[in-house]
């Protein structure tokens, strides 16, 4: 079975790492070394988080010099985006009717409150 390019992009921000590393790339290219300062592992394993991000199209490796800065590449995630603005939808819908009956229960107490 085919893996579509929407489970690859879930799968690499599956790792907690990986979304980090993503977030530090959101601020502007960075080097392997300038992105292995901020976790306790070795530069081999943090060169293995960007291939994952590299393979689902997350991050693109540029050269200079003996330097392969890495850099976001963030058409995968407006993918993700999409994807999940279906489901922001289902919850606005229900917070609305939750906002509606809230109202609805407010309004209830309020009449039989004594005194008034």
């Amino acid at each position: 079975m085919a893996v579509d390019s929407l489970s690859t992009t879930f799968a690499a921000l599956s790792d907690p790492t990986r979304r980090a590393i993503l977030a530090h790339l959101a601020a502007g290219p960075a080097t392997v070394k300038e992105l292995s300062v901020p976790f306790a592992m070795s530069g081999p394993a943090v060169s293995k988080h960007l291939r994952v991000l590299e393979h689902a199209g997350l991050i693109a490796r540029g050269r200079e010099a003996q330097w392969r800065p890495c850099r976001l590449e963030a058409a995968p995630l407006k993918e993700v985006a999409e994807w999940a603005e279906n489901y922001r939808r289902f919850w606005d819908a229900n917070f609305e009717r939750l906002d509606e009956y809230l109202q609805h229960l407010k309004e209830k107490e309020r009449n039989h409150e004594p005194g008034e």
